[in-house]
């Protein structure tokens, strides 16, 4: 039996999704105008996530498990604020949130998340 791997917006380094096994896999995402505040950069991110699932064929409501880095635990409450109205209500996915240097000094939040095919 063939199992089928799907690699949505690649690269040689990476893949921004990847399907396997009734599973859709992102790479962390931060915002595409890192000049926004955390509550700019955390609605951004969550654009592209949906647009990210979409090309996927799934969507928010099919998210299991997210992990978010701060670049500042003091933005936590801005950045729940535009993720709680993100979360379609009953879908709440399980959560990992924590502060952590990223990448770059600009971003100030990235994203990942395992969504259900």
């Amino acid at each position: 039996m063939s199992v089928q791997i799907t690699r949505f917006v690649t690269n040689q380094r990476m893949s921004q999704a990847v399907s396997y096994g009734g599973f859709v896999f992102l790479a962390g995402q931060v915002a595409a105008d890192p000049s926004q505040d955390v509550k700019g950069q955390t609605t951004q991110i969550l654009k592209r996530i949906d647009e990210l699932l979409e090309q996927a064929g799934t969507d928010k409501a099919k998210v299991l498990s997210a992990n978010i880095w701060l670049a500042d635990y003091r933005t936590f409450n801005e950045m729940n604020e535009v993720w709680d109205s993100w979360v379609p209500e009953g879908h709440a996915p399980a959560r990992a949130c924590v502060e952590s240097a990223l990448a770059f000094p600009q971003f100030t939040v990235e994203i990942g998340v395992i969504a259900a095919a």
